[in-house]
């Protein structure tokens, strides 16, 4: 299942870019990947509780980085999954925050430019 998730955040990022036009893709992409990332938080957390394989940490950071990261953050509230380990909750607020700042930085020029 794992080796999928490469191939939907394309794939899914250009049917709501032939759907909806390219104004919303951004939007779409955020969806798709908070999805897609709240679906591995819930895998992994079943694994978890059962046994066996696990998502890699990394792949759940880069599913974050990709623009999931609202989607994890669901998974960490709902699921009660990947909330205790220090390392892993830190570099999750820094990508929050990274986002944060490239969209608020994103934000200010537009405003300056008008």
């Amino acid at each position: 299942m794992s080796w999928l998730l490469p191939l939907a955040l394309p794939v899914g990022g250009a049917l709501w870019l032939a759907l909806f036009g390219p104004h919303w893709s951004w939007l779409a992409g955020y969806a798709l990947a908070s999805l897609l990332t709240f679906a591995l938080y819930a895998h992994d957390k079943r694994r978890a509780v059962v046994g066996g394989w696990r998502v890699p940490e990394a792949t759940l950071h880069l599913m974050e980085l990709a623009g999931g990261w609202p989607g994890a953050l669901a998974g960490q509230r709902w699921l009660r999954h990947k909330t205790q380990k220090r390392s892993f909750r830190t570099v999750f607020w820094l990508i929050v925050l990274l986002h944060w700042a490239l969209w608020g930085s994103w934000l200010w020029w537009q405003i300056r430019a008008r």
